[in-house]
């Protein structure tokens, strides 16, 4: 199993450095289109949420990304340092009544393009999961 990790202070500008890592993985392990757009998607949503949500944009906490690659799948570990969250109880961005509302979709478009999506430590931390075959 390969191992990465990469470790970016909580600024929003620090996204093209998890962009960055992800075409370098994608690179690196020949992962096809589809799946390298699910996945860019998914991480950067997942890193945008831990500086915003998470580490309230706080430069000196960092947020966390981990890859972890097998034959059949590769997944993405992304951990904050923040209070949590209560991820059972998450609007639904596509009900009427939030269809106008500004955020909320982060985590439905993660649950939609990932093949896993799991929660730990009260919602630090997030696995994105993505099947290769």
């Amino acid at each position: 199993m390969d191992t990465i990790n990469i470790q970016i202070p909580s600024l929003t500008e620090n996204l093209r450095i998890v962009e960055s890592f992800i075409d370098n993985v994608k690179e690196k392990f020949n992962l096809d289109d589809d799946i390298y757009g699910n996945i860019m998607i998914s991480v950067t949503e997942s890193v945008n949420n831990a500086i915003h949500h998470g580490n309230l944009q706080d430069k000196s906490k960092n947020v966390s990304v981990t890859l972890n690659l097998n034959d059949n799948q590769v997944k993405f570990t992304v951990q904050d340092q923040g209070a949590g969250f209560d991820y059972h109880d998450l609007p639904d961005p596509t009900s009427p009544d939030n269809l106008n509302k500004i955020g909320g979709r982060g985590i439905f478009l993660m649950k939609n393009l990932a093949d896993e999506v799991h929660f730990n430590d009260q919602g630090r931390e997030v696995d994105l999961i993505f099947y290769l075959s």
